[in-house]
C-alpha cells in the first residue's frame, strides 16, 4: 500500500504545475450545487471529487466506515465524518489516493467521471465545519511583544505569564464563516484617547489577523485532560483563519476581560481543512521557549509545521498588492500546547471545534500579521500598488490570505481565505 505523501505519486487528472491541491494533498470540504445539494468532496487540482458519488459507486464498502455510510457524505459540515475517528480519515484518504493514481482507470469512465468529478469553478464551497466552540490563541511572541510595545510598557512588552501559558478567550463560533463571504463593518462603542466620553458608530479602525486554525478531531468528556504526547490525536486538520479586528471598539473594551464585540463581527475560515496527516513532511521545530514550560506542556520532537503565509490587500477597483509574508513556523506556542492547555482544567472538546493561533508575526517589516502592526497604529501608513495608503482598512477593500507548504519539489496548499469589507448598517435609533 502505497503512502499518500509519497512525493512521486501523480494523477490521472492532469494539474497544473505549483497548484495548491495536487495527489499528496486531497483536503476535505464541503461544496453544494443545485442539483446535487450539500456534499462532502476533497480537492484535487482544479477538481473536487465529490465523496458521496464515490459511495454511491461502492468504492468505500470495504472500508469499514459503519452504518453511516455513505450518509457520512452527504451532509453540511465535516462533523459526521470527523467523528467516526482517525482510522475512517485515513481509509478514505488513502482510497480516494489510490482512485486518483495515474494507473487506476476506476473513475475514468464517461459515466463515473461525470457524477464524481465536479470544477472547483461549478460549486459554491460551504463552511466545513459546524464549530460548537471558538477559542482564539496569543501565540506569536512577536506580535504580543508588537502590542506590549504599543499600548503598555516598551520596556516589558510581554506580561509576566505570556512565556508560561498558551494565552487564549473563547470566541464567538456563530459569526465564523467560510471564505469569500462579505464582512461588514461593525458598528459598536469606541472611545477616542482626547475624549470625554465614548460615542457609538462604524469601527474607524477595522483590522485583519492573519491566522491558522485547527480543528479538533476527537472528543472528551468534561473532566478528561488531553496529555500532551496525546494532543495530535485529537487534531483533524487546518485551516486558514482572518480574525477581523475592530481595533478602537477592542480597545475601548478589552479592560478588564478581554476581546468581545471587537471580535465577534465576523470570522472567516478556508473551505478546505488540510489534514495533519497531509503537513506531515512539514514539520519544524519551534522557538525555544523560556523558561522551560511547566511538566504538562513539555513537548518533545517537532510540532510546528513551516506553512508559508501571504496576505494581500485590494481596494475596490484597484490591483492587489501583497502585504506580509510569514509563516506559521513562527509559533511560540504548538498546537498541540494549546490543545492540551485548553484542556488541563477538564474543559471538554468536541468534534469541529476550531481553534486559531492568533496573529502570525515574524521579526521582519513585511511579516507582520495585521494592519495594527503593519502601519503601526495609524502612524505609518502603508502604500498600496494603486498609490494609495492605509492605516487600516476601508469599505470595498478585499484581504485575501493564502498557505503552501513547499519542500523538495512538492507543494501542499491551503487554497486561501477572502473577504471584502461591505459598509456598517445604517443605525436605527
Amino acid at each position: 500500500m502505497a503512502n499518500p505523501n509519497d512525493p512521486s505519486l501523480h494523477s490521472w487528472i492532469d494539474i497544473a504545475p505549483g497548484s495548491d491541491f495536487p495527489i499528496q494533498n486531497l483536503p476535505f470540504g464541503v461544496f453544494e450545487t443545485e442539483e446535487r445539494g450539500p456534499r462532502l468532496g476533497v480537492a484535487i487540482g482544479e477538481y473536487v471529487l465529490d465523496l458521496y458519488a464515490v459511495a454511491q459507486f461502492g468504492f468505500f464498502e470495504d472500508l469499514e466506515l459503519g452504518a453511516k455510510m455513505p450518509k457520512v457524505f452527504r451532509r453540511r459540515s465535516l462533523n459526521q465524518f470527523i467523528a467516526l475517528g482517525r482510522p475512517a480519515w485515513r481509509a478514505v484518504r488513502q482510497r480516494v489516493s489510490e482512485l486518483l493514481r495515474h494507473d487506476s482507470t476506476a473513475l475514468r469512465s464517461d459515466e463515473v467521471m461525470r457524477e464524481c468529478l465536479l470544477r472547483q469553478t461549478e460549486v459554491r464551497m460551504l463552511r466545513p465545519v459546524k464549530p460548537h466552540n471558538y477559542t482564539d490563541f496569543y501565540s506569536s511572541i512577536e506580535h504580543a511583544t508588537n502590542v506590549g510595545i504599543m499600548f503598555r510598557d516598551p520596556a516589558n512588552a510581554l506580561l509576566p505569564n505570556w512565556r508560561h501559558i498558551p494565552i487564549g478567550y473563547h470566541g464567538r463560533a456563530s459569526s465564523i464563516v467560510v471564505s469569500g463571504t462579505d464582512i461588514r463593518r461593525p458598528n459598536g462603542q469606541r472611545k477616542a484617547p482626547d475624549a470625554a466620553a465614548p460615542t457609538f458608530g462604524p469601527s474607524q479602525q477595522l483590522d485583519f489577523e492573519l491566522e491558522v486554525g485547527f480543528i479538533v478531531g476527537q472528543s472528551t468528556q468534561l473532566g478528561d485532560t488531553v496529555p500532551i504526547q496525546h494532543a495530535e490525536d485529537h487534531i483533524f486538520g487546518l485551516v486558514l483563519f482572518n480574525d477581523w479586528s475592530a481595533r478602537d471598539i477592542q480597545s475601548w473594551e478589552y479592560v478588564p476581560l478581554g476581546p468581545f464585540l471587537g471580535k465577534s463581527f465576523g470570522s472567516s475560515m478556508s473551505a478546505w481543512v488540510v489534514t495533519l496527516d497531509a503537513l506531515e513532511p512539514f514539520r519544524v521545530a519551534g522557538p525555544v521557549q523560556e523558561p522551560e514550560p511547566l511538566l504538562y506542556l513539555r513537548q518533545l520532537d517537532q510540532h510546528n509545521f513551516d506553512v508559508h503565509l501571504e496576505v494581500d490587500l485590494q481596494p475596490e477597483n484597484g490591483p492587489a498588492t501583497t502585504i506580509s509574508r510569514s509563516n506559521f513556523g513562527l509559533m511560540y506556542w504548538s498546537m498541540a500546547q494549546q490543545l492540551t492547555h485548553q484542556a488541563s482544567n477538564g474543559c471538554n472538546l468536541q468534534v469541529g471545534d476550531l481553534y486559531a493561533s492568533g496573529t502570525i508575526s515574524g521579526a521582519t517589516p513585511d511579516s507582520l500579521g495585521s494592519m495594527l502592526e503593519l502601519a503601526w497604529r495609524g502612524t505609518r501608513p502603508l502604500p498600496l500598488a494603486d498609490g494609495s495608503e492605509r492605516k487600516f482598512l476601508l469599505d470595498g477593500d478585499t484581504v485575501t490570505m493564502r498557505g503552501y507548504c513547499e519542500k523538495d519539489g512538492l507543494r501542499i496548499g491551503f487554497g486561501e481565505v477572502t473577504g471584502k469589507v461591505l459598509p456598517a448598517p445604517p443605525l436605527s435609533w
